[in-house]
């Protein structure tokens, strides 16, 4: 048995998209969405797919094993982060090492790192003239976007875009593969 924990910080689109994707599979489960978020999208989702839901603060994650206790206790052996903004501390990656999984629009490892995220990664890689953009699905390390890649699928530039049309572009590529890539990774 996978059990997947999310983790999220926004609308949730992404962790809506697994919600739905994997309900139907006996083998993979998402079994628990964790927030530091009380009004994060994500949350809503995660009710109306009846996968329960964690809130918790600055110091639960960083200053406590608590997390790492309620994965463990949860049996979660598999985390991905859909939209969820803050670093992952140590003591998370040592208790799931090669276990965490993110997302992140853009084709690393070009604009990543702190505060890209959202708007600001588009808005960074149209004023950067790029021709291509698109998803990478990584590893997750102590550093942000800096983990090893799994995967990545590509979207071109028109020049006429703007940071809505291509975050739209960005949006179908990451609801296409990120499941598709998650079944292949933790069946393995």
């Amino acid at each position: 048995m996978n059990n997947i924990a999310l983790f999220a910080s926004g609308t949730g689109s992404n962790a809506r998209r697994l919600m739905e994707y994997f309900s139907p599979f006996p083998e993979t489960r998402i079994k628990l969405l964790l927030t530091n978020n009380p009004n994060a999208g994500a949350t809503e989702h995660a009710r109306i797919m009846n996968v329960p839901v964690r809130v918790f603060d600055r110091n639960e994650l960083y200053a406590s094993e608590a997390i790492v206790e309620l994965l463990h206790g949860e049996e979660i052996n598999w985390i991905v982060l859909a939209g969820f903004l803050w670093l992952v501390p140590p003591n998370l990656i040592r208790a799931f090492p090669r276990r965490i999984v993110n997302i992140h629009p853009a084709l690393l490892p070009k604009f990543g790192g702190k505060g890209m995220y959202g708007m600001n990664v588009h808005q960074a890689v149209i004023r950067a003239g790029e021709k291509l953009s698109g998803i990478t699905i990584h590893y997750v390390n102590e550093e942000y976007d800096s983990g090893d890649i799994i995967f990545k699928a590509e979207v071109s530039i028109a020049d006429s875009e703007t940071p809505e049309s291509l975050a739209s572009k960005i949006h179908e590529l990451e609801y296409e593969h990120f499941p598709l890539v998650l079944e292949q990774i933790v069946n393995q």
